[in-house]
């Protein structure tokens, strides 16, 4: 996957995450959703910690 397509689809995720209205989430579903985004959140640190150890030549 090209890193502008993949960055487009991360932002447009973003972006309908951001027009939700959360407080109309049930409560379960808000703890469900709140450990996914966490684990996300964790795999796109691990994606910036990759890349911040490259060292250019």
């Amino acid at each position: 996957m090209e890193w502008e397509r993949a960055m487009g689809e991360l932002s447009a995720a973003i972006d309908h995450l951001a027009t939700e209205d959360v407080s109309e989430i049930p409560r379960l579903q808000l703890a469900e959703q709140l450990l996914e985004l966490h684990w996300q959140m964790a795999r796109l640190q691990a994606q910036i910690a990759r890349r911040t150890g490259v060292r250019l030549l």
